[in-house]
């Protein structure tokens, strides 16, 4: 193909400037996928519905006791590290997003 170099250069936002509404349109829906990759057993395996019988469950997480450098909120009762107290109302711990 023969190019003509005298020509003035267009850039591709001068072509998006003159495209009409309906290629803009066509282009976006040829360019992007509706289509996504996810595999429906998995989505199924963490979907639980209220109410559902978990008797049969078993716990697979290993609870460990209260550690000597942690402490119980007790505005939130969550156990935290002591890097997290931020003060004691009354003697008793509170966490650092508890009082804020």
């Amino acid at each position: 193909m023969a190019t003509d170099y005298d020509a003035p250069r267009r850039s591709e936002s001068d072509e998006l400037a003159e495209d009409s509404l309906e290629e803009l349109k066509a282009r976006r829906n040829t360019e992007q996928s509706g289509v996504v990759d996810e595999d429906e057993g998995a989505i199924q395996e963490n979907f639980e519905l209220p109410g559902a019988d978990l008797s049969g469950e078993e716990m697979t997480v290993k609870v460990l006791p209260k550690q000597a450098d942690e402490f119980t909120c007790s505005s939130c009762f969550l156990v935290h590290h002591r890097s997290r107290l931020a003060e004691e109302k009354n003697g008793q711990p509170i966490c650092r997003d508890c009082a804020a």
